[in-house]
């Protein structure tokens, strides 16, 4: 867990225990941020915002240089954020949600993130550390 950035992803490793490939590099810890961006992922959210990144330069732009990050973080993999494979085309709203916070700046993923809405609960952490 890395708490020096924003203390809500982690740095995931890149093979796990069995060998598997783990499919990105950062992933949401906070379950509040979780919920938020569970919501938008159920309201079409991966959709709209992979047409989104179609429709707009700038963030296909974005995607794009993200996308380039992560595999370059990640060379073992031929997959981009979350492991999409499908150029253009988003696959998980969280994982984008977490290279943003991970990985500054990324207009796409801060855009997901200004649309989930408060990104920590009123009363503070949710969890302890």
């Amino acid at each position: 867990r890395d708490t020096s950035v924003t203390g809500v992803q982690t740095c995931a490793l890149p093979i796990s225990a069995d060998g598997t490939p783990f499919p990105t590099a950062f992933w949401l810890t906070c379950p509040h941020l979780v919920a938020q961006i569970s919501r938008l992922e159920a309201s079409g959210g991966v959709d709209r915002w992979s047409q989104a990144s179609r429709d707009d330069p700038d963030l296909a732009v974005s995607l794009a240089d993200a996308q380039a990050t992560q595999r370059a973080l990640r060379p073992e993999l031929p997959t981009g954020i979350g492991g999409a494979a499908r150029e253009g085309s988003l696959k998980c709203l969280h994982a984008h949600a977490a290279f943003a916070l991970a990985v500054p700046p990324y207009e796409l993923g801060d855009r997901i993130l200004a649309e989930a809405g408060p990104l920590w609960p009123r009363g503070g952490c949710c969890t302890s550390l």
